[in-house]
């Protein structure tokens, strides 16, 4: 898995630039399963169907441990691209920590 050379100075930056490469899907986390949501909440979908393509890393501009991650993923089984952003510090989320966990790691 490789980032491709691309750099960004911030998540807003890293996000846009992804949506106009084709990740347009906006995966959230379903609070009660271990699945993500997309299609405003219609379509449920397993991680084990995912390959994380990219990720990248912020830390927040006033508070260092106010991190965040946003993850390019792709399943070409499915045909769908999207992201999943992924907040530390305050406004760490547990579950979707481990739901990303579970996500396929393109070799």
């Amino acid at each position: 898995m490789e980032n491709n050379n691309y750099q960004y100075d911030t998540l807003s930056e890293a996000v846009n630039d992804l949506i106009k490469r084709g990740y347009t899907t906006d995966f959230l986390v379903h609070e009660e399963k271990d699945c993500f949501l997309c299609e405003q909440g219609t379509l449920e979908l397993s991680p084990e169907e995912f390959y994380i393509d990219e990720f990248y890393r912020f830390e927040g501009m006033t508070d260092p441990g106010d991190e965040s991650i946003v993850y390019a993923i792709s399943s070409p089984k499915l045909g769908i691209k999207g992201l999943v952003i992924n907040a530390y510090g305050a406004d760490f989320g547990y579950r979707s920590s481990k739901l990303v966990q579970r996500l396929q790691k393109r070799e």
